[in-house]
Order: C-alpha cells, then structure tokens, then sequence
C-alpha cells in the first residue's frame, strides 16, 4: 500500500537537469533540495520521494535532511512573505503582542501560510532595524514603529488591494 503523501502532482520534469548533474554526487542532497525548493517553491512529498528514488536514498533519510534544516518548508509560500522581528528591541517594545494580532487576524502561526494563499508568517530574532522596533517586513517593504493596530492595518490594505477582504 503506497502512503498517500505521496499522490501530489509535481511537474517533476522540471528537476531533471539538477538530478541529472548531482544525483551520482556523494553530499550533494542538500544541493538537490535547496534547487528543487528554488523550482517549485517548497518541498512538495512527491518530489520529496522522486529525489530519494534518484539518488538512491530512502524517502526518509532525504524527509529527514529536509526537516532537519529551517530553510526548508514543505508548503507552498504565500505571495506576501511577513518576517516579524522578535530581537531584544522588538521584543521590548511589544513584538509578541503583534505577533499575536497577526496570528488571529490570519488564522495562522509562525511558518504557516493563510488559507487564501496570500500570506506566510515568520518570526525572525533580527531584522537589523532597532531604531524603528518594532518591525516587520512584508516582501521587500519595511513597517517599524508598529502596534498591533498599525500591523492589522497594513494587511488589511493588503488584502483590499488583492481583492480579497477577509
């Protein structure tokens, strides 16, 4: 009986030329990994075992590279990627409470992406910005001086410029 985790539908042609240039390189998993998270944006399980089948590993040993480090995620990334400082001085001034605000509004958790597909939620121990504590970046713009309120109305204008007001 074959695990059903198995059963998404990767276009795994795709990974083809990074299989065929280091799935016989002995240490290369981590490189296959980090290159198929390029391609599709996260580790979907069928790629997960395409790369095992591959390289000659088991499903678990390249499942358990893959959990072992952070910079891997096994669901897709939202289109807005929120990385909310918790260093010392976000901290201080009231990042948890953000956190928390975010974490209600969007029904989602750190490392988690919205069920509309539209955010992902990380919190990070610096953003190097502790004149403007506290701070979130969304994408590649900067928010600093927030409160739960301002945070909750920065995605809120998100949303509505998406079109989609939940």
């Amino acid at each position: 009986m074959e695990c059903s985790c198995k059963q998404q539908h990767s276009d795994l042609s795709k990974l083809e030329p990074v299989l065929a240039q280091y799935a016989a390189v002995k240490g290369s998993l981590i490189t296959i990994l980090q290159q198929a998270q390029e391609i599709y944006g996260y580790l979907p399980m069928d790629v997960i075992y395409h790369v095992a089948e591959r390289t000659g590993s088991t499903p678990a040993k390249v499942l358990g590279v893959a959990t072992f480090y952070t910079q891997f995620r096994f669901q897709p990334m939202g289109k807005y990627l929120i990385l909310l400082c918790d260093g010392t001085a976000c901290h201080v001034n009231g990042s948890e409470r953000i956190a928390a605000a975010i974490s209600e509004y969007l029904g989602i958790q750190n490392g988690e992406t919205s069920a509309d597909g539209l955010f992902s939620l990380s919190i990070v121990a610096c953003l190097g910005c502790c004149s403007l504590s506290p701070v979130m970046m969304i994408n590649e713009d900067t928010y600093g001086s927030l409160t739960p309120e301002k945070a909750l109305a920065i995605l809120k204008e998100i949303r509505e410029k998406e079109g989609t007001n939940a």
